[in-house]
């Protein structure tokens, strides 16, 4: 996969094997998932194909200097996730977001390999210029690259039927490679890689260039936490253990910084190699440490035997990593599912192989954000009443004027009391049409912003002007602080129509109603 990857990036395979090796050995002695194995992933692998490309000069040379300063921001950026705790919020992005996140990312991988896996050099990275020449594509398919891919296809889905001792992409690796090299094959491969231990690369930094490296840096930060952390996720399901997200993303930063200063290209925890970790009996860090390892011997031994490999042979491995990405689940319940979510996760997936992957979640995660908020909007909606006070079981009509009986309000509030339900705090004043007396029951809000603060204000000041009395029941010491704080109180309400409980409103109500009937108060 290193490889594989490495080829993707632009950066070439001795790319993707420096950074396997340096982010695997130091993310699992740093990290905060002990049996997470870390390397390149898809996600970072596009966002760094497309840095190479626009920082490759016309005779092909890239500029590794720069490419590292950004890798170093990297990590940089995720370290500092870690400190302030960002690690925590994970959990909190949507499912239709991530689904339609990964499956987007898995179409690009696929669209991104149909060159290579034809035979031919792809001519972009881009998912828009791949397809765009696609159609020339059939007068150049070198027909024994194809037979290489498909069979390195069938060997990763078929091969683990019978066992898993051995991964199936290593048996793919070597068994085809072997195949092209006996035959004598007419493949485009992988090429000489440099051998030995790396030697450090010195970032670039500039002031001018700083502000152009930031987002790129944010951008690969980003996919990289989100992809750790899904993955310290899936270890949790099978292991049933808790990892620490924080610390996770310190250990990542680290490791991306590591593998920047030997010239690697970023990774994050990969689910296809923790879970092949898991399955293999790895339990502690030891694990992550020795895959590190392995892939250092084959940089001081082995190098003179992967550069026979078929880039077809990778193309189908990438393939296969690709569909195992996409969530089929999350597509398949699509029409089952409320048409929002399957909206927004379809949204997503084409906003991410058409527009960019920040885009992408950044619109996902606004949308869902107004969905959220209107559907809480709508339960504390349902929820929200306003009755006759002598609907209520406890009222007792002894003694109440005729004329007032029906001016007589209660509006239960339950839920939140937030801006997105501002508006209906604002309605008060035309649903009290001929009311004398507001009951605000309160015991139920569990939580109130600014917005909702002012809403509640101004519609509570309007009522006033109208000549209704406002008293409000149940409500928490802190949200009552709150309303001091914002002068509600007792500038709006009185402190007198502040009660803990119906009973108290009930023991105190008489007094309340001959206030309202007398002229003078009314005025």
């Amino acid at each position: 996969m290193a490889l594989a990857f490495g080829v993707a990036s632009g950066l070439g395979p001795a790319a993707g094997l420096y950074g396997a090796m340096a982010t695997g050995i130091v993310a699992a002695i740093f990290g905060g998932t002990p049996i997470q194995i870390t390397g390149p992933t898809g996600p970072m692998t596009l966002v760094v194909a497309g840095l190479v490309a626009a920082n490759t000069s016309p005779d092909g040379r890239f500029n590794l200097p720069l490419m590292a300063g950004i890798f170093v921001l990297t990590g940089l950026f995720q370290i500092l996730l870690g400190v302030f705790r960002a690690g925590s919020y994970i959990r909190y992005i949507p499912y239709p977001v991530i689904s339609g996140f990964m499956s987007g990312i898995g179409v690009i991988i696929i669209i991104q390999q149909i060159f290579p896996f034809m035979g031919v050099v792809a001519p972009a990275s881009d998912p828009f210029a791949i397809l765009n020449q696609i159609y020339p594509l059939h007068g150049s398919v070198n027909w024994s690259a194809v037979g290489l891919a498909a069979l390195a296809v069938a060997i990763a889905y078929i091969l683990p039927r019978f066992t898993k001792t051995i991964p199936s992409s290593l048996v793919a690796l070597m068994v085809l490679t072997l195949v092209a090299a006996l035959f004598k094959m007419n493949v485009h491969v992988i090429g000489d890689i440099p051998s030995g231990f790396p030697g450090l690369v010195t970032p670039s930094f500039t002031l001018g260039g700083l502000g152009k490296m930031i987002g790129p840096a944010i951008q690969l930060g980003f996919l990289g936490a989100i992809d750790s952390l899904l993955t310290s996720l899936v270890a949790d399901n099978i292991t049933k253990t808790q990892h620490n997200s924080n610390r996770e993303l310190i250990g990542q930063g680290l490791g991306n910084i590591a593998g920047a200063l030997l010239g690697g290209i970023p990774g994050s925890g990969a689910t296809t190699r923790t879970v092949v970790n898991i399955n293999a009996g790895g339990r502690t860090r030891l694990a992550g440490v020795i895959h590190g390892l392995f892939l250092m011997a084959v940089l001081l031994g082995g190098s003179s035997l992967v550069k026979f490999v078929p880039n077809a042979v990778l193309a189908g491995l990438l393939v296969v990593v690709a569909i195992g990405i996409i969530d089929y689940r999350g597509i398949g319940h699509m029409p089952k599912v409320p048409r929002t979510d399957a909206f927004l996760m379809l949204l997503v997936l084409l906003l991410t192989v058409f527009a960019g992957l920040i885009l992408a979640v950044t619109t996902g995660l606004i949308l869902a954000s107004f969905v959220f908020m209107k559907k809480l909007s709508d339960i504390t909606e349902t929820q929200t009443t306003l009755t006759p006070l002598q609907d209520q079981p406890w009222f007792d009509e002894e003694g109440i004027p005729e004329e007032l009986r029906n001016s007589l309000f209660i509006k239960h509030v339950d839920g939140p009391l937030f801006f997105g339900f501002a508006s209906q705090f604002l309605d008060l004043s035309r649903q009290l049409a001929g009311g004398r007396l507001l009951v605000l029951r309160m015991d139920r809000v569990s939580y109130m912003d600014q917005s909702g603060i002012y809403a509640l204000q101004e519609a509570l000041l309007t009522l006033k002007k109208a000549g209704v009395r406002l008293i409000i029941v149940g409500i928490t010491i802190a949200h009552l602080d709150v309303l001091r704080s914002f002068r509600v109180v007792p500038y709006v309400v009185a402190e007198e129509d502040l009660f803990k409980n119906f009973a108290d409103l009930k023991q105190n109500l008489p007094a309340i109603l001959n206030r309202i009937a007398a002229p003078q108060a009314v005025a």
